[in-house]
């Protein structure tokens, strides 16, 4: 495009057209004459107003909710974006594949006049409905536009400047666009390349969500550009066909979107599978140097977290007719996560805490599950059994704060018969008897009275057990591993438990986070459901998810995982979507209201950023609601640092009232 172009001549360029036909040479670009052309097509004409294309809510959140994965992604680099561009009246829009805009994020001073020309969620920007403008254009023509001030086709628009970009599907369809808008006297040569580089962002980010369950290779001409934004990636099946792929991984191979589906890994490079995945057990963290048929050299990592690997033990090459053995090694390492990675939904520290206790699974080494009540320690630490050499024995939990301190003696150590007044005749062999050969799993041991430490303590070291009222102790065998919510090494400093206990099951430590601070809330969401409602695909409105995300759960997952359970019982017959008619009354009330007060919220905001904000002592404090109410809003924007999304959320509104507020102020 050619932003410098004189206002004067793009629009005799624009009435040649309309007269003629034609759009004079030398003016403007094949690209935006192709635009104008489509333009009048659709029946437009530059100074006609537009007719409302705005979708309905019930459209729009049917919309919202079919491109969730796309929105959770596109968010947080939005929220970049935005802090990059902040000082310059502009606004980050995300739309869908038809035009549609579905997330804005922008400065409080432009949104107003953004909403005049219907720069909106719910609004289209489809060429059809509002001319050349980049996020039309960019989806017509696939790639990056930017279209500035009258390069615009209706002249309402003259005023924007604004640059777009596609964002593609591991498969190469489109899922989206990116558009940064602004006022055109403050456009930036570099708008373009930040739109393209976030796109970018975005599709790394959505290829390796959709392809987790694939073998991926992420690659470079440069080791150290492996993890980077420019980085390429391919997604393979577990027979190694390339099945995804971003532009990079393409451009990279030499390939293009027709090949995805239908081209071997062995096609392109000089290395198979089976090779590639043997050089990942022995050195899993090192970029392999590969080659392909050209003789160019590339680096790729592979990446096995999510993936089905071969469970077979021999693949087949199609086009030779070969039959390769993939080494047994590899094939027990790819089952051996099986469990965790059914609990992964892609939180960075959760899957951090599983790769640490994987690790040591088929070690004699203990491990401890710390984190708050109810964040899932117990089933953490059976799929932690389950994913290990001891998954055919037993798992016995014992809840150590659960168990009456008289009777916790005889519950974990056993008794023989008649041992003392009312045991069975039979005896009992107790629960760290019938743990042998599995796992042990002690539940809050922080609550175990010091006494039962000691007994525990010899047990661990000398590995058998004796029960109460017998004199010989039984040998025994299995895999210690045990939670607590309580910091155990302030405890033992105090006193309150044993230190040598303490070091004796600590081999390894792992920290379970919070509900409130988890990264993958929509995912959780969808394998709960998944769960709860094994024969309804459940879904949750889109509204309703953003509250349950920012809410913060202090019963943490087990809390959620009741209120959803609840919410589905109460779901009518035909409905499959979660709104506010089927929250609890408790916690509907804790999701809808904002802060208990203006002058509350300002606080909390305030404090959660730990900034004071001072007060002259001559201004008086605003006495009328509004008055308090943007006081609030000001301070809570201050104390975020102008972060719109934040502000709202610690206000507890949304980002649309939260701008109606502002724009209010302002007249």
């Amino acid at each position: 495009m050619r932003p410098n172009s004189p206002l004067l001549a793009l629009r005799q360029a624009r009435q040649q057209l309309l007269e003629t036909g034609q759009c004079p040479s030398g003016i403007v670009d094949e690209r935006l004459a192709r635009s104008w052309h489509r333009s009048v097509a659709a029946g437009l004409a530059p100074t006609a107003r537009v007719a409302p294309d705005h979708a309905s809510q019930h459209h729009l959140r049917h919309v919202l909710a079919s491109n969730h994965a796309l929105l959770a992604h596109s968010r947080p680099v939005m929220e970049y974006v935005f802090d990059q561009v902040r000082q310059s009246q502009s606004v980050v829009v995300l739309a869908d594949p038809s035009g549609m805009l579905m997330h804005t994020l922008g400065d409080p001073y432009f949104v107003d006049k953004a909403e005049r020309v219907a720069l909106t969620s719910g609004a289209s920007w489809h060429e059809a409905h509002r001319g050349t403008n980049a996020i039309g254009t960019a989806l017509a023509e696939r790639s990056a536009v930017e279209i500035h001030g009258s390069e615009h086709f209706l002249e309402r628009n003259g005023f924007l400047t604004c640059a777009a970009s596609p964002i593609l599907s591991a498969t190469g369809e489109l899922s989206g666009i990116l558009d940064i808008s602004g006022d055109h006297r403050n456009g930036h040569a570099h708008t373009l390349g930040l739109v393209s580089t976030a796109a970018r962002m975005i599709e790394n980010r959505l290829m390796v969500a959709t392809c987790k369950r694939n073998i991926r290779l992420h690659m470079h001409l440069q080791p150290e550009g492996i993890g980077s934004v420019a980085e390429g990636i391919i997604a393979l099946s577990d027979d190694g066909w390339v099945v995804g792929a971003n532009r990079v991984g393409l451009a990279l191979l030499r390939l293009n979107t027709g090949d995805i589906g239908a081209t071997l890994l062995e096609r392109v490079l000089d290395v198979r599978l089976d090779d590639l995945l043997s050089r990942h057990k022995r050195r899993p963290l090192q970029p392999q140097q590969l080659r392909l048929h050209n003789g160019a050299i590339l680096f790729a990592q592979v990446q096995v977290d999510a993936a089905v690997l071969p469970a077979i033990p021999q693949s087949q090459t199609a086009h030779s007719g070969v039959w390769h053995a993939v080494p047994q090694a590899t094939l027990a390492t790819a089952r051996s996560g099986d469990a965790l990675t059914a609990l992964d939904t892609g939180d960075a520290r959760w899957r951090s805490a599983a790769d640490k206790a994987r690790r040591v699974v088929a070690k004699p080494i203990p491990v401890l599950i710390q984190g708050e009540s109810g964040v899932g320690k117990e089933m953490f630490a059976r799929a932690l059994h389950d994913s290990g050499p001891r998954k055919d024995g037993p798992f016995v939990a014992i809840n150590c704060g659960a168990i009456p301190e008289s009777l916790i003696e005889s519950e974990l150590f056993g008794y023989v018969a008649g041992a003392f007044t009312g045991a069975r005749k039979e005896g009992s062999p107790g629960r760290l008897r019938e743990a042998h050969g599995g796992t042990l799993f002690l539940d809050e041991i922080g609550d175990m009275p010091l006494a039962m430490q000691t007994r525990l303590l010899r047990v661990l070291q000398e590995r058998t057990v004796t029960p109460v009222g017998a004199g010989k102790a039984v040998p025994v065998d299995f895999a210690l591993v045990c939670a607590t919510h309580c910091k155990l090494a302030e405890a033992a400093e105090k006193g309150s438990f044993r230190h040598d206990l303490y070091y004796r099951i600590n081999g390894l430590t792992v920290t379970l986070p919070a509900l409130r601070e988890r990264s993958d809330m929509v995912a959780l969401t969808e394998r709960l459901l998944a769960d709860l409602s094994p024969d309804l695909a459940v879904q949750v409105a889109p509204e309703l998810m953003s509250r349950l995300t920012a809410y913060p759960w202090p019963g943490n997952l087990r809390q959620y995982a009741s209120v959803l359970r609840t919410a589905c019982a109460m779901l009518q017959d035909g409905e499959d979507t979660l709104d506010w008619t089927h929250m609890p009354d408790d916690l509907l009330e804790a999701l809808q209201a904002p802060a208990p007060s203006a002058t509350l919220a300002s606080a909390q905001a305030l404090q959660a950023t730990q900034i004071v904000l001072p007060q002259p002592a001559a201004v008086r404090e605003p006495q009328s609601l509004q008055a308090l109410s943007q006081a609030a809003i000001q301070h809570a924007l201050e104390a975020t640092r102008g972060n719109v999304s934040l502000a709202a959320r610690q206000l507890g509104i949304s980002r649309q009232t939260l701008y109606r507020k502002l724009s209010a102020a302002s007249v």
